[in-house]
């Protein structure tokens, strides 16, 4: 019964995003983005490309720091290996395990952790990355000083604290365990999406757009939200959507739009396919030398 549900739940994910990506490519000039990607430039690519993984890598350090807060000792080589293959899972096995699920499944086979508290860190690891959308997008906003939005401007700095306190509150109520790494999370957080930003950054260099640089970061920011929420594959269709009515609400090309929004999904499949490797070779957990 169980797999039934989840083979239904794959295929209602599956058949949401090709709807997605179906309305997306009849809406906008699909040559016009290939010969826009034709024109891009490798070197600004590559970083790109350098910028999204070193992003990963530091998910994967704030991951295990809330690891280490349960006495999971893991290495955080270990924890790299571990971190990559999820991903592999979340992306191209949409119809087994998922990545944060096997994750837990190994941690919670090789070590004495309540199954409660290693679903709650997992959970809390997203939520930190969330959070710091939500920040970056508010000072992005306040910043883009669009016309629509100038009468509740302020509303963007006031929604900072405010965040920041409810994900306090939310943390000190029920996860107290994990308080202790709580700004450490919100750091590694704020490097993790930074860096992702950077990304977006040299992936619009590289097709040369110029103007507009802030709104499309915005629209990445949002879509990066949506695409969280478990109703396509990995965020696919889901995100292209985000970019295209973003770019419509905000008045920017839906084609350079979606355009973005397909190199970054590209350079996101291939950090995955890291995670290929360790699909084949078991991951060992190896544990870290306490002092």
């Amino acid at each position: 019964m169980a797999n039934t549900r989840k083979s239904i739940t794959t295929l209602l994910k599956l058949a949401i995003s090709a709807v997605l990506i179906y309305f997306v490519c009849s809406k906008i000039d699909i040559d016009e983005i290939g010969n826009t990607l034709e024109k891009s430039q490798p070197f600004h690519m590559l970083l790109a490309f350098i910028f999204f993984l070193c992003s990963k890598i530091i998910a994967a350090l704030r991951l295990n720091t809330y690891f280490h807060q349960l006495n999971i000792l893991l290495t955080h080589k270990s924890n790299l290996k571990l971190y990559f293959l999820g991903m592999f899972y979340n992306l191209f096995l949409p119809g087994g395990i998922g990545g944060d699920a096997y994750k837990g499944y190994l941690i919670k086979k090789s070590f004495e952790v309540p199954t409660k508290k290693v679903v709650s860190v997992l959970v809390l690891d997203r939520l930190s990355g969330l959070l710091l959308l939500f920040i970056y997008a508010c000072i992005l906003l306040f910043l883009l000083n669009n016309p629509s939005f100038l009468e509740i401007n302020y509303l963007f700095i006031l929604g900072i604290p405010f965040s920041i306190l409810v994900f306090w509150f939310l943390n000190k109520r029920f996860f107290k365990y994990v308080l202790p790494v709580f700004w450490s999370s919100i750091g590694y957080s704020a490097l993790v999406q930074l860096a992702q930003l950077a990304s977006v950054w040299f992936i619009m260099t590289a097709l040369g757009i110029e103007e507009h640089q802030i709104a499309y970061l915005v629209i990445f920011l949002i879509s990066s939200i949506v695409s969280v929420l478990p109703l396509t594959i990995g965020g696919i269709g889901s995100r292209e959507v985000t970019f295209f009515y973003g770019a419509s609400l905000l008045g920017l090309n839906e084609n350079v739009s979606v355009g973005i929004s397909v190199v970054f999904f590209l350079i996101t499949a291939l950090v995955s396919l890291l995670g290929i490797w360790y699909h084949f070779k078991k991951v060992n957990l190896e544990v870290a030398q306490s002092n």
